[in-house]
């Protein structure tokens, strides 16, 4: 019996040991935290912004109907390849054709008066040009019967003329004044026959250059009743069929669609990039796009527009229209042209860009997990309190730079951890570049969140990465 107490005392002794030297284990690490460490490391960083939008070709028209009408015939389908210029549907057209033939005779009509009165000018220039040349003759002859009558005359007072030789000259003398004076009626007359015939000339004109316009008006409104491509292209959309009666635009109402006609050698994808991303986002910026109906394919584009207005998420809706102040999410659109499009890409796939707004060859990065930030009075030491010790004077401006924020992050140092500034640059996926406060290799806290958000400036930390290591 002695002995067996002898051990049971024993064992009690020795439990007691155990559980003293646990507790003194435990009071010791009282204040110690576990964590979890990672270094920071030189590496390639790219930063990237990802949106989502749809397919689109970069030029597209809707043809809408500008005349009211039944469609006659529809000259395409739906995929087919259309000329700039090419006829595609009918409305019918019987009272603008009707137009068109009238409208068409009354110039002809006009245009016939018009040669006749120019035929006319020009014979009335001829009458012109021979009665001219007729009275330069008749003057002329005047001219020489005026000499042979003054010789006449001289020679009949110094009586060596018979009487009737002066009279015969005297005679014919006076017939060639009437034949003059004949003559320059003969111009006048065709003179103010040419005016007339020029003011008939005037007038035709006028009434070829109305039924002229007249004619291009009708033909015009003929030609509204037929529906031709705007540009080479592809129909990607037809939701009329002949029958169907299509009505043009007025003030409150968008015309008939008749076909949607788009330029497919340029193809986009349009997205809506979150306002919060929207300022990192440049042109000509090179971007990864994949199409959810295509895959395990990626395609390269580059941006060609960014948009100016904001769009409201919920309702897609520009923000400037909205007639109330709006706080929901906005996004601004971006497009971006594909530079390899496929064959099979069609109008309104879904797609995803990732567009790269940043690059950095071997620089500074840190785990973006491990970034906190805390007031710049939590990180100071606080004096110890003594009842002797008099109440601080509260200084203002002391207190504000206390609540000053800090970016951070808790360096690993002797078993400590030990709040940093740092300065940031880029952010990749997992990865922020470190612009000052760290270096390579130093040890940084990553984890828990729970840590890193509680984790007090100088704590002492206990490693603990094997959550991090990969399962085998």
């Amino acid at each position: 019996m002695k002995t067996k107490n002898k051990i049971i005392i024993l064992l009690v002794a020795l439990v007691l040991a155990g559980a003293g030297i646990y507790a003194s284990t435990v009071y010791a690490r009282r204040g110690l935290v576990t964590v979890q460490t990672a270094r920071v490391v030189r590496q390639d960083l790219v930063s990237q912004v990802t949106a989502s939008g749809e397919v689109k070709p970069k030029t597209y028209i809707n043809i809408g109907a500008n005349a009211m009408g039944q469609l006659t015939e529809v000259l395409v389908k739906e995929g087919d390849r259309v000329r700039k210029g090419q006829l595609l549907a009918r409305v019918e057209d019987i009272q603008p054709t009707a137009d068109v033939a009238a409208q068409q005779a009354a110039f002809n009509s006009a245009e016939a008066d018009s040669a006749a009165a120019e035929a006319g000018l020009q014979a009335a220039d001829d009458n012109i040009r021979s009665a001219q040349a007729d009275l330069d003759k008749s003057k002329a002859d005047l001219a020489r019967m005026k000499s042979d009558f003054d010789r006449a005359e001289s020679l009949y007072k110094d009586q060596l003329l018979a009487g009737q030789d002066y009279e015969l000259k005297k005679a014919t003398y006076d017939g060639q004044q009437a034949v003059v004076r004949q003559a320059e009626a003969r111009l006048v007359q065709a003179r103010a026959q040419r005016e007339q015939t020029a003011a008939q000339l005037s007038s035709a004109q006028k009434r070829v250059a109305q039924s002229r316009a007249t004619l291009n008006r009708v033909t015009d409104v003929l030609h509204k009743f037929n529906a031709y491509s705007p540009l080479d292209g592809v129909v990607t959309d037809l939701p009329v069929r002949v029958g169907e009666t299509v009505v043009p635009g007025i003030q409150n109402s968008a015309a008939s669609t008749i076909m949607t006609i788009a330029d497919v050698s340029v193809i986009t994808a349009e997205l809506r990039v979150d306002e919060a991303d929207i300022v990192n986002v440049k042109l000509n910026q090179v971007a990864d796009i994949s199409v959810d109906a295509i895959p395990n394919r990626t395609f390269k584009g580059h941006v060609t527009e960014i948009g100016n207005t904001a769009i409201v998420r919920s309702t897609g809706q520009a923000a400037s229209q909205s007639a109330v102040s709006s706080q929901e999410a906005k996004d601004f659109k971006v497009v971006i042209v594909i530079d390899n499009p496929p064959e099979e890409a069609r109008p309104g796939l879904s797609c995803t860009a990732k567009i790269t707004t940043a690059t950095r060859q071997n620089t500074l990065t840190l785990p973006i997990q491990a970034l906190t930030v805390r007031q710049r009075g939590d990180l100071e030491r606080k004096p110890d309190k003594t009842a002797a010790q008099a109440a601080p004077r509260i200084d203002p401006v002391a207190e504000k730079a206390k609540k000053e924020e800090l970016q951070g992050v808790f360096v690993v140092n002797n078993g400590k951890a030990e709040f940093r500034k740092v300065e940031t640059g880029i952010s990749g996926t997992t990865d922020i570049e470190v612009l000052s406060g760290l270096k390579q290799d130093d040890e940084i806290v990553t984890g828990t969140y729970q840590v890193i958000r509680t984790l007090r400036n100088g704590a002492e930390v206990k490693i603990d990465n094997r959550v991090n290591q990969p399962k085998t």
